[in-house]
């Protein structure tokens, strides 16, 4: 078989053990261990469950045997490995990797890349669908008073039909509409509500349940390929007979665009509530959140949880002690609006700033509506180019310290 981009699949794991551990198919647990076996990467990087079902950890794996470790999804998991990849990896610039990549972190590494961060021939995206991420705490609190079900007694969590679904360790499933829970104030993190990219067409290649009908219901992936880089790796894992293909049914196709669809009208509804009252320039949004901005203490948990915030040497604290004075409150809005012109134009609302705030500053919708400014402007948003327009902020040689 042949593999082209834009080839689309169902498909579902050869291998028995990844077929049963793995979520509808085990196919990216399957791609992840032929890439280790084959030689193809020195490592993957992925997630895996750490004390419980909502507490997401990263975890690098080099032996094949390994991968079944990262198996199935995590929506608590809210991490952005693209940090990890340039902390810990330096970028790959030595080792070739694997990632699995929410459309967030595929994003972030795209633009890592532009950067120069991340070395783009030693990475493989593997994307994965993604509809949103649940805030740990508040999702096992919204468990326990709204579904009625002990948290610890949750087996799996799944975002499908507009509902977020709860089974539990006995095999009851209770699901509540999406929209409903978050009129309320719970559901998916603010940053996922206003996302408009949920199938990760900037990855190498991109896996998901939505499509999949037929008799293959909920035991297959619906597989896209997007590079020539996605093609080979399938192509490989088809030939050495890893994985069992069908062609999608055409129903299919049309669910999942739907699907799809329906997700990003929603985000555009949010962004709408979320971007409202900043009309004009960028000053009205500057107004607009000045008093949140103003409970900042300089903890600089935003600084050092943004995968786009690299500097060994940051100007914040090397321009004079009197510049961003840390753990003063209230505080003059310096600092988040130095970070502000250093980077927003990169800003991928993933939300990280927001995750480790102990203030509870909106900073990533901050941050989204002045990116979504840029947009306006450039034509430039979150590592997709506008070829039509310039790009801001490259024509300019980067300092040795980014």
């Amino acid at each position: 078989m042949s593999v082209k981009v834009n080839d689309k699949y169902y498909a579902y794991s050869a291998d028995n053990a990844i077929y049963d551990e793995g979520e509808y198919g085990g196919v990216v647990t399957t791609i992840m261990k032929y890439l280790l076996k084959s030689g193809t990467v020195d490592a993957v990087l992925a997630v895996e469950e750490g004390f419980d079902l909502y507490d997401a950890k990263p975890i690098l794996i080099t032996d094949p045997e390994d991968i079944i470790k990262s198996a199935g999804s995590l929506h608590c998991g809210t991490l952005n490995l693209a940090k990890f990849l340039t902390k810990y990896i330096d970028g790959a610039r030595d080792f070739k990797v694997a990632v699995t990549c929410k459309p967030c972190d595929a994003m972030t590494i795209r633009e890592l890349m532009r950067k120069g961060r991340i070395i783009e021939d030693n990475v493989i995206m593997v994307g994965v669908n993604c509809g949103g991420t649940l805030p740990p705490v508040p999702t096992m609190k919204m468990f326990k008073e709204v579904y009625g079900v002990n948290p610890a007694d949750v087996a799996k969590e799944e975002i499908a039909k507009g509902k977020l679904i709860v089974e539990t360790k006995d095999g009851e499933e209770k699901g509540i509409k999406i929209d409903e829970l978050e009129a309320e104030g719970m559901g998916r993190r603010e940053n996922c509500q206003r996302c408009d990219m949920n199938i990760p067409s900037n990855a190498d290649i991109a896996l998901g349940n939505w499509g999949v009908i037929g008799d293959l219901a909920g035991k297959a992936t619906f597989v896209e390929v997007f590079t020539d880089k996605g093609a080979e790796i399938l192509n490989g894992v088809i030939d050495e007979k890893l994985i069992e293909t069908a062609e999608p049914i055409e129903k299919g196709i049309e669910i999942r665009d739907k699907i799809n669809n329906i997700m990003v009208k929603q985000a555009s509804k949010q962004k709408e509530k979320d971007f409202a009252g900043t009309t004009g320039d960028i000053l009205d949004v500057l107004n607009k959140f000045k008093k949140d901005m103003s409970t900042c203490m300089k903890c600089y948990g935003c600084r050092e949880a943004c995968p786009l915030c690299y500097c060994e040497d940051c100007c914040l604290e090397t321009e004079g002690p009197e510049w961003v004075p840390g753990g003063y409150t209230p505080a003059a809005p310096f600092f988040h609006l130095t970070r502000m012109v250093h980077m927003v134009d990169a800003c991928t609302n993933c939300g990280q700033c927001s995750e480790v705030c102990p203030c509870e500053i909106p900073v990533s919708k901050i941050f989204a509506t002045v990116n979504n400014k840029v947009k306006d402007i450039f034509g430039y948003y979150s590592g997709v180019e506008n070829d039509d327009v310039p790009l801001p902020f490259t024509e300019f040689e980067l300092p040795d310290n980014r």
